[in-house]
């Protein structure tokens, strides 16, 4: 069983940056598609950033143009840079991979922006 876990949360000033890191416990390559949703309070969990296996990348119009998503197959991670962060950006943010049909989901990491 494939585990996903998430670092890098905290809490940052708006216009800072965070790097959040999605570590998984095996290879990553047999995964289509792996990204990253998040959930503020009071709110759905909404789609952020995401990118399949051949690197093509999708992003949530609300972080283009400020949020970076990428994968390092080698080290079995998924970092999203996230730059000129604002308190919009506040939530608990969750890794995920697809393996088929399956979806995997990592534990979540609580990032808060002060305005």
């Amino acid at each position: 069983q494939v585990q996903l876990v998430e670092s890098g949360g905290g809490l940052v000033q708006a216009g800072g940056s965070l790097r959040l890191s999605c570590a998984a416990s095996g290879s990553i390559v047999r995964f289509s598609t792996m990204g990253w949703y998040r959930q503020a309070p009071g709110k759905q969990r909404e789609l952020v950033a995401g990118i399949t296996s051949g690197g093509t990348t999708i992003y949530a119009d609300s972080v283009k143009g400020r949020f970076t998503i990428s994968r390092d197959n080698a080290k079995n991670t998924v970092y999203l840079q996230m730059n000129s962060l604002k308190a919009e950006d506040t939530g608990v943010y969750y890794c995920y991979a697809d393996f088929g049909p399956m979806r995997i989901w990592g534990q979540g990491t609580q990032v808060t922006v002060s305005s």
